[in-house]
C-alpha cells in the first residue's frame, strides 16, 4: 500500500474502539494491519449495534466504522499453537496495538520484555481506561464511564444541573488518536536508536489532555469551569442562535467580527453592555435576547448569506445525512468506497489526513472474521525466510 507508512506493519490486538481506531489510522496512512481476534465472535464491536446490515442482518456498522485497511485472522492466544503463531508476528512486526486490561497480556505471556525479546526493534501501544499504574491503575474503563471521571460531562449540556455525555464515543477516539501520535513518534526514534519503545495512553488522559482553556481555568485561576450549553464560555457571541426557521451558529472571536454582526442585526456595537468580550460576558442572557429579536426576521439561509457576505464565521447544524451528501466533505475525501465481501460496493467515513503530492492510500473493507488468515499465513512464511 501507499502512503507514509506503506513499509510498517501493525499487529493490532486490540478490540472495541480505542486501539482499533488507532490501528485504522495507522492503515490509512498505508501500513498492512493485521488485525488478530479470538475464533468465537472476534472484536466484541462486531455485535454492537443496531444498526445492523448484510443478508442475515448480522454486520455492525459499529465494527465497520473502525476497521477499514486490515486483515482478520482468528487465533486463539491462550492455546500453544496461538501463542506461537503471535510470536512470529511479533518477529515480523513494528507496531503492536493493545488495549487490554492492565495485566491480562503479562498473563497471556506477552509482557513488555518477552515482546521486546521476541523484537527489540517494536513499538507497544498501550490503552488502557485509567493508565497502567498509580491508585486506579487497572480499572476497566468505557467511554461513557471515562467521559465522567475526567470532567468532560460536566462541561457538557444545557446547565450545571444537567451534564450530559458528548454525542461520539469521544474518549476512545481521543485515546486513538493520541496512540496513532505517539507511535509516529516512537517510529520515529527508532531510526536513530534502532530500539522500539513502549507508548502508553489511556481514555483519561485523552480527555484530559483536550480540557484546554477548561483545564487552565481552573489550574491558573482557580475557577470551576461548567456546562454553558451551545454557547463558548469565553467569547461572547459564540454559539446558537433561533432565527425565523431554525438555528445557525455564528462564531464572533474579535471586535471586528463582533462590529459586523452587530451592524447586520442592528444593534449599537459601543453600548456599554456590549462594548467589549469582556462586558458582552458578562451580559451574555440579554445579548442572545436581542441577536434572536433581530435574527427572528429571515431564514437561516438569508442569514448565512448576508453572515458570510460580511466575513463572519457562520453555519448550518448539519444532520449526519447532510453532511455525508455535502459536496464539501466529499471533496475533502471523508468518504470513501470500499468493495466489502459480503455487502458489496460500500461508503465509509473517510480518514482526516491528506498529504500534497502523495497518491492516496486504496482503502479496504473491514474483514469478515478470519477472512485473510490464508493470506496472513502465506506472507509471514515470505517474511521468515
Amino acid at each position: 500500500m501507499l502512503g507514509p507508512l506503506g513499509d510498517i506493519v501493525v499487529l493490532d490486538l486490540s478490540r472495541a474502539l480505542a486501539g482499533p481506531h488507532a490501528a485504522q489510522m495507522l492503515g490509512d496512512l498505508g501500513a498492512r494491519v493485521i488485525k488478530v481476534e479470538h475464533p468465537d465472535g472476534g472484536d466484541e464491536s462486531r455485535g454492537w449495534g443496531p444498526p445492523f446490515v448484510g443478508p442475515d442482518h448480522d454486520i455492525s456498522t459499529y465494527f465497520l466504522a473502525a476497521n477499514r485497511n486490515k486483515q482478520s485472522i482468528a487465533v486463539d492466544m491462550k492455546s500453544p499453537e496461538g501463542k506461537r503463531l503471535i510470536e512470529r508476528l511479533v518477529r515480523q512486526s513494528d507496531v503492536l496495538v493493545e488495549n487490554f486490561r492492565t495485566g491480562v497480556l503479562d498473563r497471556l505471556g506477552f509482557s513488555v520484555e518477552r515482546l521486546h525479546e521476541l523484537n527489540p526493534r517494536l513499538v507497544i501501544l498501550s490503552i488502557t481506561g485509567f493508565g497502567h499504574d498509580g491508585p486506579e491503575g487497572g480499572r476497566p474503563g468505557y467511554d461513557q464511564i471515562a467521559q465522567g471521571e475526567a470532567g468532560l460531562m460536566s462541561l457538557t449540556g444545557p446547565s450545571p444541573d444537567e451534564p450530559y455525555r458528548v454525542g461520539a464515543s469521544i474518549s476512545d477516539l481521543l485515546a486513538g488518536i493520541h496512540g496513532a501520535y505517539g507511535v509516529a513518534g516512537a517510529l520515529y526514534e527508532r531510526e536513530r536508536t534502532g530500539k522500539g519503545r513502549v507508548v502508553r495512553t489511556s481514555l483519561l488522559a485523552a480527555v484530559t489532555g483536550v480540557h484546554a482553556y477548561h483545564g487552565t481555568a481552573w489550574t491558573v485561576a482557580g475557577q470551576v469551569p461548567a456546562a454553558s450549553g451551545n454557547h463558548h464560555a469565553s467569547i461572547t457571541p459564540y454559539g446558537s442562535f433561533r432565527c425565523a426557521d431554525g438555528m445557525l451558529q455564528i462564531a464572533a472571536a474579535n471586535e471586528g467580527q463582533w462590529r459586523k454582526v452587530a451592524t447586520l442585526l442592528g444593534i449599537d456595537p459601543g453600548t456599554p453592555r456590549y462594548a467589549t468580550n469582556k462586558d458582552r460576558r458578562a451580559h451574555r442572557d440579554e445579548l442572545i435576547i436581542d441577536m434572536e429579536k433581530a435574527l427572528a426576521a429571515h431564514d437561516r439561509g438569508h442569514w448565512l448569506a448576508e453572515l458570510g457576505e460580511a466575513g463572519v464565521p457562520a453555519g448550518a447544524i448539519r444532520s449526519l445525512d447532510e453532511v455525508y451528501t455535502w459536496d464539501q466533505t466529499r471533496s475533502q475525501g471523508l468518504v470513501v468506497e470500499v468493495e466489502h465481501p459480503v455487502l458489496g460496493r460500500i461508503e465509509l467515513p473517510g480518514p482526516p489526513l491528506r498529504f500534497d503530492g502523495l497518491t492516496g492510500v486504496e482503502h479496504t473493507a473491514p474483514p469478515m472474521l478470519g477472512q485473510d488468515g490464508d493470506a496472513v499465513l502465506s506472507w509471514l512464511e515470505e517474511r521468515e525466510g
